[in-house]
């Protein structure tokens, strides 16, 4: 069996660095917010390019203590608007809803499955404050006109880099490219804890402090809370074995890029539809996905062939329970993507005889 995603032998390859990483942090006695955690915030803040990163637990965190802090910062109100895509995962709506802003769907683009800056400005109205860019599946978003469109109405563009870690929208990465930005460390992602985590990144310095205030019981100081806020910090534990990890991302990108580059080049099948690439460092395929129409025939072809396959994701956003206020809005950009979306196996140790076979196999299905 080929596996989706073989997370086992991708923290293997750094064994012995994160045990000693881990025995570091055992023996500092020092668990929550220590040098770990400072030293990750400093890393990957100059990773992105950004004056600041804030350690958080999770990805979802990230993303709603930026709205939270926009909010404590009287620039964002109960009631104001933030435009997403509609083809997002939920994580990205979850954010805008709970803060009590509400979420206006754009549709993608139906080649690289990414908000379509033409489809914005119809959206916006005197209560829209921001937009969230979501740099799906790894490939960055148009920020350039993305961020025209902000300045023209002062709106906020908020970045989700949850599964874009060291993308690039021409000379700048991704986590510099708005005003703020929210990342994930999903064991699943390409910069993965062993557990969850997440990080904001910034080149605001009040919106910095006030992320980490929030994140910290609303606190600065020890029992001194000027926020109402809630418990969101990276561990130390996670915190070192990021710091780790992220040495090895650029050279596990690279493994993923070659990957996608052969798939593309290779897989020659009419009834797939291949992602589409702007530029090459752009993208850090987080996820290859395909579309057919036969998706269910295509997925029970591999995995009888013993290729894992992943739906990412099966039902959009506007059909979910939890927003079923939406159930009868129609996007049809976004129902034809998760109608028909299929994540192949990457990952930054794919091993090339295993590429080979998952195209070979998909080639084949072509005369079935």
């Amino acid at each position: 069996m080929i596996p989706f995603l073989d997370l086992k032998g991708i923290n293997a390859q750094y064994r012995n660095e994160l045990i000693e990483a881990c025995t570091k942090v055992i023996d500092s006695g020092w668990y929550i917010q220590g040098n770990e955690c400072k030293a990750f915030e400093k890393e990957f803040a100059s990773f992105c390019g950004t004056r600041y990163a804030i350690g958080v637990a999770n990805g979802l965190d990230a993303l709603s203590l930026i709205l939270r802090a926009y909010k404590e910062l009287d620039i964002i109100k109960d009631g104001d608007e933030v435009i997403v895509p509609s083809n997002t995962y939920i994580a990205s709506i979850l954010a805008i809803s709970e803060n009590n802003l509400v979420p206006v769907l754009v549709e993608p683009n139906i080649d690289t499955y990414l908000i379509d800056p033409e489809r914005i400005e119809e959206k916006i109205t005197s209560k829209t404050k921001a937009i969230m860019s979501v740099h799906l599946y790894g490939q960055t978003c148009e920020m350039d006109k993305i961020n025209k469109i902000a300045k023209k109405y002062n709106l906020k563009v908020i970045e989700d880099s949850a599964q874009s870690h060291g993308a690039y929208f021409k000379d700048k990465k991704c986590g510099n490219l708005g005003d703020a930005s929210g990342f994930s460390f999903y064991p699943g992602k390409n910069l993965g804890a062993l557990g969850d985590g997440g990080i904001v990144t910034t080149n605001n310095e009040e919106l910095a402090d006030t992320i980490k205030a929030l994140g910290n019981y609303g606190s600065h100081t020890k029992y001194e809370n000027i926020y109402q806020g809630t418990n969101s910090r990276l561990d130390e534990m996670q915190a070192a074995m990021l710091r780790v990890k992220l040495r090895f991302l650029d050279s596990e990108i690279k493994v993923r890029r070659e990957t996608a580059d052969y798939y593309i080049e290779n897989i020659k099948n009419e009834n797939i539809t291949l992602p589409t690439l702007r530029t090459n460092n752009n993208h850090v395929w987080h996820l290859f996905t395909i579309r057919t129409n036969k998706r269910t025939e295509l997925q029970k072809y591999l995995l009888d062939n013993g290729i894992q396959t992943l739906i990412h994701y099966p039902l959009p956003p506007h059909k979910q329970e939890a927003y079923r206020k939406w159930n009868n809005e129609s996007f049809v950009i976004s129902e034809t993507i998760h109608d028909e979306i299929l994540s192949l196996p990457i990952s930054g140790i794919q091993k090339i005889e295993d590429t080979k076979e998952i195209t070979r196999l998909i080639n084949k299905w072509r005369e079935k």
